[in-house]
């Protein structure tokens, strides 16, 4: 079988992912043998029963929640500098995240609400009440940059309110928000993945559905609307798409920054392309590569420490942004 360069651009990533995916099963605070963990996954297994528990109830649907959240904070954020046309656009710019955090800031803080549940009913609210609001102003202004400026208004405001619940609050309750707001791809346990998966899914296969008006959206506005684009339809699409992802993503994993913002361009960078056809699968693999890396990372080697995701994900992708900054005429975006 023959590779050209496309292939081996697909192929790459994949390979990435499949060793990433194997370690994060592997690696751990608790050292289990890379046959044990072959055997567990096979169903072969006869030994150490908290040993099969720990890779199948806490480092397999780790390692998924990260696949599929990375995947889906890539993929929104790819859709969204396209959208605007704007290299530094991410999943939070709209201040869908903000709405998230400001939701579980009400029920932390405000209502004094702390079960699993509560906290992703009150993430979706708070995302959904911000993403409800954007499609709303997208019908009234045209002017994409006018609606950018507005979601980032949005975002500065949830902030606002959550400073001031948090000025109010009393310190156990300010930790506990804290310690939300750091982000952790474990809090997804087996039971709960199959709703996490299908949900972080549906806006997955949305965002692929979505690639022709993408590309038509890179020649600008006014030739994606002779090449028949509906833009105010393909517009809300794209940031109901972005929405969902963004929202189930803060939602069942807390805020996970950078990773929307810096993987289209590693990406871009791979690829040395802006057709999304190609684009939108290596984003998609790139993202779950680096998601599971930054969680592996987030594990102390010789303890049993845990150091907050938030605190990884921007060692990993700000220096890309910086690259993207210095070297930005020589990467393919909207052309």
């Amino acid at each position: 079988m023959r590779f050209n360069k496309s292939n081996l651009r697909i192929l790459i990533p994949c390979v990435a992912l499949a060793a990433l995916f194997l370690a994060s099963l592997i690696y751990g605070a608790v050292r289990i043998p890379v046959g044990d963990v072959l055997s567990i996954l096979t169903g072969t297994f006869e030994g150490k029963a908290t040993w099969q528990s720990i890779v199948l109830q806490s480092r397999l649907p780790q390692a998924i929640t990260a696949v599929v959240a990375g995947a889906g904070l890539a993929v929104s954020g790819l859709m969204l500098q396209t959208l605007f046309r704007n290299p530094l656009a991410g999943p939070s710019i709209l201040g869908i995240s903000d709405g998230a955090n400001l939701g579980v800031a009400i029920a932390m803080i405000y209502l004094s609400v702390s079960s699993y549940l509560s906290i992703i009913a009150s993430a979706f609210i708070g995302a959904g009440c911000v993403l409800l609001l954007i499609i709303r102003f997208s019908a009234k202004v045209k002017s994409n940059v006018m609606l950018l400026i507005i979601g980032i208004m949005i975002g500065y405001l949830a902030s606002s309110v959550i400073s001031i619940l948090n000025y109010r609050a009393s310190a156990d309750k300010v930790h506990q928000y804290v310690m939300w707001g750091m982000g952790d791809f474990s809090g997804v346990s087996l039971d709960k993945l199959p709703c996490f998966a299908a949900v972080a899914g549906s806006g997955l296969l949305m965002a692929v559905l979505l690639i022709k008006p993408l590309n038509a959206l890179l020649l600008g506005e006014t030739y994606a609307a002779n090449l028949g684009i509906n833009i105010r339809r393909a517009r809300i699409l794209i940031l109901f798409c972005t929405g969902i992802l963004a929202a189930t993503v803060t939602a069942f994993c807390g805020p996970v920054s950078f990773i929307g913002l810096a993987v289209p361009h590693i990406a871009r960078l791979t690829t040395g392309t802006s057709n999304h056809n190609r684009l939108v699968p290596v984003t998609i693999l790139t993202g779950a590569c680096i998601a599971l890396l930054c969680n592996l990372l987030t594990i102390l080697p010789g303890s049993n420490q845990v150091l907050p995701l938030g605190a990884i994900t921007p060692i990993i992708c700000a220096p890309v942004i910086i690259y993207v900054i210095v070297n930005r005429r020589n990467i393919h975006y909207f052309n």
